[in-house]
Formats: structure tokens, C-alpha cells, sequence
């Protein structure tokens, strides 16, 4: 996965955590909408793995 694409999603999750849903859909949507066939994979893969970095700070884990 790019770097950049990381960065998004990652950015998403915050915003999700702020309860701005819609700037953190609009910033996954971009990295989402470029990506290829294998990254769109790791993406899936990410986002099951991290499920909880969208409702729970990762410093209160």
C-alpha cells in the first residue's frame, strides 16, 4: 500500500473518531477511487484489521 494511501486512511479514522463522517469519507474515498487491484486488497485487508482505530483512540487501547 502507498504510503499516501496509509495516510488517508489513517486520516479517515480520526475524523471518524471526531464525529466528522463526512470529511473522513471524503478522504478515504480518494485513496479508494486510485487505487489498483492489489491495493485495493490491502485496503480491504487494512480496514478489517483496524476496525477499531475508527471507533477508539489508539492511545486508549
Amino acid at each position: 500500500m502507498r504510503p499516501s494511501t496509509l495516510r488517508a486512511l489513517q486520516r479517515a479514522a480520526e475524523l471518524t473518531r471526531r464525529n466528522q463522517l463526512v470529511a473522513a469519507v471524503a478522504t478515504a474515498e480518494r485513496a479508494i477511487l486510485t487505487a489498483d487491484a492489489e491495493e485495493s486488497a490491502e485496503i480491504r485487508q487494512w480496514l478489517t484489521d483496524h476496525t477499531d482505530d475508527f471507533l477508539t483512540d489508539p492511545s486508549e487501547r
